[in-house]
């Protein structure tokens, strides 16, 4: 993508060019005069030409990177990855309920890699509060923190219960979509991530991918609608509003509700077929990826087509489909492991380290240091190679990175 002033520095770079080598012809017939007339000796001007060109090619070398933009990035972060302790990197999977205040051992001996925010963390809040409560929380940890809610609009919108915050609670996508079709969608995108932005919230849990197929569904009200193809466009549409924003996306819930039940209150398990997710509900979670997702938040629901045991978010084969068939290669995050599709399965420090099994790199926890400790003692078992963990946090700093979190990494080398 070009950058603003990238073509005119070009063009300048073209005109400081030939005027050096018209330069350097005016110099060279001065020299062979000069020779001629016996003022200089052809040696020091053979001198002269040659610290001339090593002088030349010295800036050329300083002007020119010697690495890939990309290839300095993941030197950078390799590099922070390095010099972050086992503890640090297995805190950084970590993204937790902030439950009105996250203490400060929560930073000193979790090393957190993000904060969730719910509705009890915007109420009572003005806008000068609200940037003062984030900033704390940023100001207390080590790296740059994701900073993240739930802003789907309609039912789930935690911004909405406060006036002070926002003037008009956000409407649902269904409704949005009724209203003025993809235009109130686009714009109503726009203005919650620079809403969200200007609060220091850096990721909005959203957009809803799943499908609802009728009213009685669990994610009928807080899905966009029934049409793949219209899902599917929405889907990318408000995926690269946010990328243009440069406020986190994350897909969810792979892969994909479909008619089930409410994983927040007992095991919910999908027996639908295989081809069914290949054919309807893969396809909205493409079209956010081919679009520029940066997470994809995966699901309780046991998909008996995929793995009849594990929930999804537990699930090694779900999260190779994601991978491998879906072409992911950003953040995996599992839904909140405090939910009851999760807490009936297995127990909190279980379910940590199954979670990081199956491939997710971020944890949604509100449990974190029971789970936190599951996990470092899985490493230091080896039962879970640290080699994974490396991977896993790489991305999550490369989100950072993207997000504009890591200023201190360029694509430069400087």
């Amino acid at each position: 993508m070009i950058k603003r002033g990238e073509k005119l520095a070009g063009e300048s770079e073209t005109s400081d060019t030939v005027t050096e080598e018209s330069a350097k012809e005016a110099a060279g017939t001065e020299n062979m005069e000069a020779i001629a007339e016996g003022t200089i000796l052809p040696e020091e001007t053979a001198t002269a030409e040659a610290l001339s060109e090593s002088e030349t090619g010295e800036e050329e070398a300083a002007t020119e990177p010697e690495k890939d933009g990309e290839e300095v990035i993941r030197q950078a972060l390799e590099e922070m990855l390095q010099e972050m302790t086992l503890e640090e990197k297995v805190g950084q999977m970590f993204f937790i309920h902030a439950d009105g205040g996250v203490p400060q051992e929560a930073f000193d001996n979790y090393h957190i890699g993000g904060v969730l925010l719910f509705g009890e963390d915007f109420q009572g809040k003005t806008p000068e509060t609200l940037v003062q409560y984030i900033q704390g929380f940023q100001e207390n940890s080590k790296y740059p923190l994701l900073i993240g809610t739930d802003e789907e609009g309609g039912t789930v919108s935690r911004l909405s219960g406060n006036s002070a915050l926002v003037e008009e609670a956000f409407q649902s996508p269904q409704n949005l979509y009724e209203k003025d079709r993809y235009d109130a969608i686009e714009a109503d995108t726009h203005y919650k991530a620079q809403l969200l932005l200007s609060y220091g919230i850096n990721v909005n849990f959203a957009p809803v991918c799943d499908l609802a197929f009728g009213p009685e569904d669990f994610m009928h009200k807080r899905a966009f609608g029934t049409n793949v193809e219209e899902t599917c466009q929405y889907v990318s549409l408000v995926v690269q509003v946010m990328e243009e924003e440069r406020i986190g996306s994350v897909l969810k819930h792979f892969p994909g509700y479909g008619s089930n039940g409410d994983t927040h209150k007992s095991i919910i398990t999908d027996a639908r077929e295989f081809s069914e997710f290949e054919a309807m509900d893969f396809l909205p979670f493409s079209a956010g990826i081919t679009s520029g997702a940066d997470c994809v938040m995966v699901s309780h629901n046991i998909v008996t087509a995929m793995d009849e045991t594990h929930p999804a978010s537990l699930s090694p084969a779900v999260h190779r489909i994601l991978r491998e068939e879906l072409g992911f290669e950003g953040v995996i995050i599992t839904d909140d492991l405090g939910m009851s599709g999760v807490t009936q399965y297995a127990d909190a420090g279980e379910a940590a380290v199954l979670a990081v099994q199956a491939g997710n790199d971020m944890l949604l926890s509100e449990q974190y240091p029971e789970q936190y400790q599951a996990v470092l003692d899985a490493v230091n078992e080896g039962v879970i190679p640290e080699e994974q963990i490396d991977d896993a946090v790489l991305r999550i700093l490369r989100w950072k990175y993207d997000l504009g979190l890591l200023e201190n990494i360029s694509d430069d080398g400087r």
